[in-house]
C-alpha cells in the first residue's frame, strides 16, 4: 500500500480552530482510505499560510526525505500555503516526486493555469542555475589546474597518504589561486568541485584575513 502523510492546518492557535483540525483529519483519513493510501503520519499545524517556518510543514518535508512517502493529503491547496509560500512548498513537494491529493479536488490536486505556469518557470530557472553552477566549477577547476593547482599532492584523502589532512578551508590554496588571477567566485567554485563546501564570501574573508596577518607581521 502506498504511504501518505495527512497534513492539516489552521491559521491561528485559538481553541475554536481545534474543531476545524479534527474535521480536516477525519475527512482526510476517509480520503486516504478511499484512494488506497496508508497514512503514516497525521500532522497538524497552527500557523499562517503565508509563513514558511511552520513546525508541521518542516516536519512534513523532513519525513518525505526520510521515508518512502508517495502522497500528501490536504483539505485544499490553501492548507499547503498562500501566496509565494504556497508556490515554493508545492515546488518542494513536486521535486521530491510526491503527489498531492485534496478533498476539494476529490483526488489529485488541480493547479490553476497561472500557478502551473509559475512552477514551470521556477523549475526552468532552477535547472539553468544548476547548469551555470556546474559550468563555473568546471571553468574554475580548469583554470586552477592550468595555474598549477594539484589537489592530489596536498590532500591525504585524495590518494596521497603522505600529504596533509584536508582542512575545512584551505587558506593557502585560496591565496595561491587568488595570486594566479582567479576571482573569488572562481576559487569558491573550484574548491567546491574538490569537496570544499565554502562560499565566495568565505573565500574573500579568508584571503583578506591572510593579507592582514601578513601585513601585521611585516
Amino acid at each position: 500500500m502506498k504511504k501518505a502523510v495527512i497534513y492539516c492546518r489552521v491559521s491561528t492557535e485559538k481553541e475554536a480552530q481545534e474543531s476545524s483540525l479534527e474535521r480536516q483529519e477525519e475527512e482526510l483519513l476517509a480520503l486516504s482510505n478511499l484512494k488506497g493510501f496508508e497514512p503514516v503520519r497525521v500532522i497538524r499545524d497552527r500557523a499562517s499560510g503565508y509563513e514558511l517556518n511552520r513546525p508541521g510543514m518542516l516536519e512534513l518535508l523532513d519525513l518525505i526525505k526520510q521515508e518512502d512517502i508517495e502522497a500528501v493529503l490536504i483539505q485544499d491547496e490553501t492548507r499547503i500555503g498562500r501566496g509565494n509560500a504556497k508556490i515554493a512548498l508545492i515546488h518542494c513537494l513536486f521535486k521530491e516526486g510526491v503527489s498531492v491529493f485534496s478533498i476539494a479536488d476529490d483526488g489529485e490536486m488541480q493547479l490553476s493555469e497561472s500557478d502551473s505556469m509559475v512552477l514551470q518557470i521556477v523549475s526552468m530557472v532552477e535547472e539553468y542555475q544548476r547548469k551555470i553552477h556546474n559550468l563555473k566549477i568546471k571553468r574554475g577547476m580548469k583554470r586552477a589546474v592550468e595555474k598549477g593547482y594539484r589537489p592530489e599532492k596536498n590532500l591525504k584523502n585524495r590518494g596521497n597518504e603522505n600529504g596533509r589532512v584536508r582542512k575545512e578551508v584551505p587558506t593557502m590554496e585560496i591565496v595561491r589561486l587568488r595570486e594566479n588571477g582567479l576571482t573569488y567566485e572562481e576559487i569558491a567554485a573550484t574548491l567546491h568541485g574538490f569537496g570544499y563546501d565554502i562560499s565566495r564570501a568565505t573565500v574573500h574573508r579568508r584571503y583578506m584575513e591572510y593579507i592582514e596577518n601578513e601585513s601585521g607581521n611585516m
